[in-house]
């Protein structure tokens, strides 16, 4: 698991919205909260650990993006994101500030 956790850890980057806006198109963009981490959340989805992930789903801290969320995004193209491709998804954060 931590070669796992190592892979996903050095394919963490961020994008601008406008990258990512193919991916919301084909509704593979999954919205992870700030209180997760993001190579966390990947390690969970790439190895079907379907008890977490449902958890997750379930205490809304991994979601589809919201219509809100999409209309602030479309509407502020450049706005960064924290990201990680973990296939067929698109997991996205936002970034906290420093």
């Amino acid at each position: 698991m931590s070669d796992l956790k190592s892979e996903l850890t050095g394919n963490l980057d961020e994008a601008e919205w406008d990258w990512l806006i193919p991916h919301a198109q084909r509704d593979a963009i999954i919205v992870v909260s700030s209180h997760l981490e993001l190579v966390d959340v990947g390690v969970a989805i790439a190895s079907n650990n379907t008890a977490q992930v449902g958890f997750w789903i379930d205490e809304a801290l991994i979601a589809k993006p919201s219509n809100d969320q999409l209309g602030n995004w479309n509407s502020d193209r450049t706005k960064r994101l924290n990201t990680l491709i973990v296939q067929p998804y698109v997991l996205i954060q936002e970034k906290t500030a420093p």
